[in-house]
């Protein structure tokens, strides 16, 4: 059991150091998250004023469920290759372009006249935030020590449940009191806003003033060909995606149908059934920060619990959130759904530090794009649509009674990952130990 921690140590010791000071550090991640929120609160902000649009526009719940599900969508498919420009390119300038895309996307959504426009608008929502997340935690990785992954990583994927909680709330309270537009037109403003202050203070020099010389240093020189194929080359890293998006689909219809799930069943309005829906969208972020918090402490020692501790969380959001969404509503239900929330996604933090263990310390933003092209295109994407579609059928508690089922095939994927996470560590300690033939045989 040993090995794991060492093994582990070995891959870590070839990513780059970072050599920023911790305040300027703390400055990148503050900017980072910022940007995060309001990438998703421009994406969630949707879901607080479906029942205004399903009203105005007459909707069904699948067309409702695909407005929400095209930006997962989108991200997912394009996040691999827009996150490979952005390690070629400059990270900072991607994050400044994307942010002020799905800003300017969102704007364009509060001047939508019909489904169609709107659908277009929430495509291009997408296509900007397809590589940020993947990105900023790259850049939010670069300036802080290795042994914080799992906490840092959770941290920043927090953001998107807090952003959502922003989204909710702050949408549903704007598109009560002004409409919808206006629930639209104030997530683009602050969007706007943040690209710019970001393109101000962070840029690529401040970010890596000097670099020592280490084997991700040579990795850099390599051709892209061959660090490409090392990013799904385990058993263990193609289960840590697999699982973590499979998870990411019980969040995912959460955070999209609780506010139509309160105003509907608990017969709330629309401002107060999306602040409700907020907490439970902070309580799904809290759970991602506290996910991490836990996978780094109790790994330090034993690597291989980063996999226990995310089979410990799917079970639990299994387990109660069946209970809860079988229960009557009142009191009990709120609570074993509020717990299940707050496990649902704790998941995010440990599978993220396993794909960063996994995976070439050259092209941080590619492996994490990997990463958020299966939690959209398993998890996020499919979540909402889905849910839509079968409530469609069965109504909306129906719907959400059988999406904690999903978290059944997270942790089969953990668990192959957990036992093959040895060998798989071993074998890229080796790989990376190696000298490239490159630099043993200069052209």
């Amino acid at each position: 059991m040993a090995f794991h921690a060492t093994a582990e140590s070995k891959t870590a010791a070839a990513d780059p150091v970072p050599l920023v000071s911790r305040g300027y550090a703390r400055v990148v991640f503050a900017l980072s998250f910022g940007l995060l929120l309001s990438d998703y609160m421009s994406r969630q902000v949707l879901n607080a004023v479906f029942p205004l649009l399903k009203a105005q526009w007459l909707l069904t719940d699948a067309k409702l469920g695909s407005l929400s599900g095209i930006v997962a969508l989108s991200v997912g498919v394009l996040t691999f290759p827009l996150s490979l420009l952005a390690d070629r390119w400059g990270r900072v300038r991607s994050l400044v372009l994307a942010a002020t895309l799905w800003s300017v996307a969102t704007l364009g959504c509060a001047m939508s006249a019909s489904y169609g426009q709107m659908f277009v608008g929430r495509l291009f929502v997408g296509i900007g935030e397809a590589a940020y997340g993947s990105v900023g935690i790259a850049v939010v990785l670069s300036v802080f020590p290795v042994a914080m992954r799992a906490t840092l990583s959770g941290a920043f994927i927090a953001g998107g449940a807090f952003g959502s909680v922003l989204g909710v709330a702050i949408g549903g309270f704007v598109g009560q009191l002004l409409g919808w537009r206006w629930a639209f037109g104030s997530m683009g403003i602050f969007g706007l806003v943040l690209a710019v202050v970001f393109a101000l203070v962070v840029t690529e020099k401040k970010l890596a003033p000097a670099r020592a010389t280490t084997a991700a240093d040579r990795a850099e020189a390599a051709p892209l060909r061959g660090l490409l194929p090392q990013l799904f080359s385990s058993v263990s890293v193609l289960s840590a995606y697999v699982g973590s998006g499979l998870q990411l689909f019980v969040p995912g219809a959460l955070i999209a149908w609780l506010p139509s799930y309160f105003n509907r069943y608990y017969h709330l309005p629309t401002a107060k059934a999306g602040a409700m829906a907020g907490i439970f969208a902070l309580l799904i972020g809290v759970g991602m920060i506290g996910g991490g918090i836990v996978s780094d402490r109790v790994s330090r020692t034993i690597a291989v619990r980063k996999w226990t501790v995310a089979m410990t969380c799917s079970l639990g959001s299994l387990i109660l959130l069946l209970a809860a969404f079988h229960l009557p509503t009142g009191g009990p239900q709120l609570l074993l759904l509020g717990a299940g929330a707050l496990m649902s996604g704790a998941t995010a933090g440990p599978a993220a530090a396993m794909v960063a263990n996994l995976t070439p310390g050259a092209i941080p933003a590619t492996a994490f794009g990997t990463l958020t092209l299966a939690n959209s295109l398993l998890g996020l994407a499919p979540g909402p649509a889905v849910t839509g579609a079968i409530a469609d059928r069965t109504g909306l508690l129906g719907a959400l009674q059988l999406v904690p089922l999903v978290a059944l095939l997270a942790i089969a994927c953990f668990l192959l990952g957990r036992s093959r996470y040895d060998t798989d560590l071993r074998r890229l300690s080796g790989l990376l130990a190696a000298p490239s033939p490159e630099m043993e045989n200069p052209a």
